[in-house]
């Protein structure tokens, strides 16, 4: 489909879609954070949990790369781990680390005390999320007149396998032995976290959101039978706590086995830089794609990082809609001003 003249829907969504708007759409993951000198100074002395539980401060955030990068889309500034912590469940995430759990999860009576736990209050995220849509109607970007808020939560896996390995891991041993040994407990985990992403996704959806992503950063060291068998059916049912109500987009890491899964329920799939753009949209025919610029590309010099970016936009016309972003997120050592010269060569393009 072509551009249909529509100025008055932000090109996020006309690509969402299925539409090519006037100019391609462009957000980076990670956007919002420690590349930008304004988050930091907006973060010093708050840790990520707490920041992200203040609603200007978390809204500020959201809007903070919007206003410096003119990007298509703010994404919320939160965190995986948020609706666990909204749960009740105790993690912190330690600088140079990432979340660690107080009490991993043993034995099939740890998980039965964990499913007892619910979102008591999520009025906090609502709030982040009605103060930044406020001011994004009203902020320019593209062609259109808004700027869309992207919502976000943590797919069932990869918030099992934080509950299980205690701590980020690399294989996730723990995680997929639970899988395999005790599918009942696993059922049980999985259920639970999908309904507190599905909630969590419904929440910023209440509030404002015009579009969600499902993060699923550990799928990718799962075989496609085990991703298909005892993974894929939870995704699903937390993007059904939102489906048909936004558009809905599916990323992973190291997913090249698991595309056509992914795409499942979604009407828009992120392709990691490991896998060649035209090669993924091939195998997923009427499907949106996001991505998918090498973010070591960044650190290369302007001459690769634009011919690099340029071959991106080029492989992804063979797509309905194509929505450029990073492979992955944004490094923290990413120069700020070359992501804004970054987005106006896209919109250029």
């Amino acid at each position: 489909m072509t551009d249909d003249g529509d100025s008055t829907t932000p090109p996020l969504l006309q690509a969402l879609r299925g539409a090519r708007p006037a100019t391609p759409p462009v957000w980076f993951m990670r956007q919002a954070g420690r590349s930008l000198p304004e988050y930091r100074e907006a973060r010093a002395g708050v840790a990520m949990l707490d920041a992200c539980l203040v609603p200007d401060l978390a809204a500020e955030i959201t809007l903070q790369p919007v206003r410096r990068h003119r990007v298509d889309a703010a994404i919320l500034f939160s965190d995986i781990m948020v609706p666990l912590h909204l749960a009740g469940v105790g993690v912190d995430i330690v600088p140079g680390v990432g979340p660690v759990m107080e009490a991993p999860l043993r034995t099939a009576s740890d998980i039965a005390a964990l499913v007892a736990h619910e979102i008591e209050d999520a009025s906090m995220i609502a709030d982040a999320v009605r103060t930044a849509v406020t001011e994004l109607s009203s902020t320019p970007s593209g062609d259109a007149s808004w700027t869309p808020l992207i919502g976000f939560a943590g797919a069932p896996f990869t918030l099992a396998a934080y509950l299980v390995e205690g701590r980020p891991s690399r294989d996730h041993l723990a995680a997929r032995a639970l899988m395999h040994a005790d599918p009942a407990s696993w059922d049980d985990l999985l259920t639970w976290c999908a309904r507190i992403s599905g909630e969590f996704l419904a929440v910023q959806v209440d509030a404002g959101a015009s579009a969600v992503q499902v993060f699923d950063s550990w799928c990718g060291s799962l075989s496609l039978a085990d991703y298909a068998r005892s993974v894929a059916p939870y995704s699903r049912l937390a993007m059904q706590a939102v489906q048909g109500r936004v558009p809905l987009i599916h990323f992973g890491t190291g997913t090249n086995h698991l595309l056509e899964e992914l795409a499942k329920g979604a009407d828009a799939v992120g392709v990691d830089d490991r896998t060649p753009l035209d090669a993924a949209i091939d195998r997923l025919p009427g499907k949106t794609v996001q991505g998918n610029i090498d973010p070591a590309a960044l650190f290369a010099g302007w001459d690769f990082l634009e011919r690099h970016t340029l071959e991106v936009i080029e492989r992804g016309r063979r797509a309905p809609g194509h929505i450029v972003n990073l492979g992955h997120g944004v490094p923290p050592a990413t120069d700020p001003r070359l992501l804004t010269r970054l987005v106006e060569r896209i919109h250029a393009a």
